[in-house]
């Protein structure tokens, strides 16, 4: 995997990311690559149905920043509340372009690396309805026939993910993976998102 790596560290560095320019609630989100069953993966998951915002929705690991927290910081504190996984700011690889939110959040999207096996993946039972573990070569597959507008989601294997998670993945296929400059900011964010 560590071709992998030096790839996305690579293709990050050259990535001349676009903050935003509004004013609403920051967070921020962690696309962990990490090993799995057949090689490099990214978790993803649908959240509780009880959750106050965003329930049962699909997700990355995430969640509003804390006064004073930087988005690294809160990308890696909710990686670890949410799928138990621990990593440090050594493991961050880059960070993608901020993505303004229908319901009132700006999220930075952190690209983090771990050698950590997706087997030891611990979801939290209050966050976490069900655990995705998609596979490079699937999210790779899924971007290439994904078409950006009004209908834009990703078709992955068992599920379909929508936007603002499913730009962000977007995003991270294109620039990460393959060296692409692409933006995402203007994609479609169905209705049932915006809550």
């Amino acid at each position: 995997m560590s071709g992998l790596l030096d790839t996305m560290a690579a293709n990050l560095r050259q990535f001349s990311r676009v903050p935003s320019t509004g004013s609403q609630s920051p967070a921020a989100v962690a696309i962990v690559v990490m090993e799995g069953d057949v090689g490099p993966c990214v978790p993803i998951f649908q959240r509780t149905s009880n959750m106050s915002r965003h329930a049962g929705q699909m997700a990355l690991p995430g969640g509003r920043r804390h006064e004073g927290e930087a988005a690294q910081e809160c990308a890696i504190r909710e990686l670890r509340e949410e799928l138990g996984v621990s990593v440090s700011a050594d493991d961050v690889v880059g960070i993608l372009d901020d993505f303004d939110t229908r319901s009132g959040f700006t999220i930075t999207p952190v690209v983090i690396w771990t050698d950590a096996p997706s087997a030891a993946l611990q979801p939290s039972k209050f966050e976490v309805a069900e655990l995705y573990v998609i596979a490079i070569p699937e999210l790779r597959a899924a971007v290439k026939t994904a078409r950006p507008g009004q209908e834009f989601s990703l078709r992955l294997e068992r599920v379909q993910v929508f936007a603002p998670t499913a730009a962000i993945l977007y995003q991270f296929s294109e620039v990460a993976l393959d060296g692409r400059d692409t933006r995402v900011t203007d994609f479609y964010q169905p209705p049932f998102t915006h809550r």
